[in-house]
């Protein structure tokens, strides 16, 4: 990972290995996800934020406080809205979250994300 003003960087961040516990995911409804990233760059009030994230399988209720963009590289996952729609996600999934949204994520083979919020 290079850390410059310019441009950070991570080459080959769908197998980067050198992350970070970020502990147990919070809300869980079956089972006890568990995750683990690496943070890219967080600018000014958290905005923009970016990184790795990593998380095992489970299922949890999750609310995305602001726009989240999101490019999956590894495992399963279906993520279903409040309002009934279901997104699946596998390798090579991008998904916008827009701020507000609200659902449950279910992790059903560990996944690895590449994200970015705004």
């Amino acid at each position: 990972m290079t850390l410059s003003s310019s441009a950070p960087h991570i080459h080959a961040a769908s197998t980067y290995d050198d992350l970070v516990d970020w502990g147990d995911q919070p809300d869980m409804i079956a089972g006890q996800s568990h995750n683990t990233g690496r943070l890219l760059f967080k600018g000014p009030n958290n905005s923009p934020e970016t990184g790795i994230w990593v998380c095992t399988p489970g299922t949890w209720r999750l609310s995305i406080p602001r726009d989240e963009f999101c490019h999956f590289t590894a495992g399963r996952a279906t993520y279903t809205s409040d309002d009934g729609e279901v997104i699946e996600v596998t390798p090579g999934t991008c998904v916008l979250f827009p701020a507000g949204w609200s659902g449950q994520a279910t992790i059903h083979q560990t996944i690895r994300n590449i994200y970015m919020l705004s």
